[in-house]
């Protein structure tokens, strides 16, 4: 029951001030605050941020450069394997190729990104999924050659096919696996498909090695409103 007499105004913390929490640990911030890509963070996630923000350096390029030949090779592997195992190429493999490399980059430059390494990812994806039709076209060959050695031990009047030197061979596979993918499109809709799924890996892998973009404000002071009681 109000006696009439005057209320003064006092002074209040915001309501949303008080349940404002740190994206970062999750801890309730009072006061002084800072924004860290527009979320709020309390002052020693900040600072530990800042302190975790790694530049680009030489040795850092060339230990995600190295991780990431790791991780073409790793990509590659499975490619193959998958192939000769289920005897299907299927060119979904290729988005597990670009995240692999990607990864392997982020792992072995420890977070840092940037163009350079960009490039790099894309190099190694395409390479990776385009020099996999190497192993696999080897052991069509070697499957096609016991063939060849069965029909001419049955029929030796049989013409063996010229022989290539091991280096020129290599060379030659290697140029037809990097062509591969343009190829296949020998076959326009399959040809088609793998390469728009092979840009989607190469895009997945272009995106995890970007530059990681921190924008830090503040510190910003929380404001103490009034409200009438």
């Amino acid at each position: 029951m109000s006696n009439g007499a005057p209320q003064f105004e006092k002074a209040e913390y915001s309501a949303k001030a008080d349940s404002k929490t740190c994206k970062t640990c999750g801890q309730p911030i009072n006061g002084t605050h800072y924004q860290i890509n527009g979320a709020p963070a309390c002052a020693n996630c900040t600072q530990q941020i800042k302190r975790d923000l790694r530049q680009d350096s030489h040795a850092s390029f060339v230990r995600g450069l190295l991780f990431g030949i790791g991780g073409a090779i790793v990509g590659l592997g499975i490619y193959v394997i998958f192939a000769l195992t289920t005897g299907l190429v299927i060119g979904f493999v290729s988005l597990a190729v670009g995240y692999i490399v990607g990864k392997a980059i982020v792992m072995g430059s420890k977070g840092v990104g940037g163009r350079r390494y960009q490039v790099a990812a894309v190099l190694l994806t395409y390479m990776a999924v385009s020099l996999s039709a190497v192993p696999i076209a080897l052991s069509q060959l070697a499957k096609q050659r016991s063939a060849q050695q069965q029909a001419q031990t049955s029929n030796p009047a049989t013409v063996s096919p010229p022989k290539m030197s091991a280096t020129k061979a290599v060379g030659v596979l290697a140029m037809l696996g990097l062509a591969s993918p343009f190829l296949a499109l020998s076959n326009p809709a399959q040809g088609l498909i793998g390469l728009v799924i092979l840009f989607v890996g190469i895009r997945i892998a272009w995106r995890m090695t970007g530059a990681k973009r921190v924008n830090i404000s503040g510190p910003i002071r929380e404001s103490v409103t009034a409200a009438s009681g």
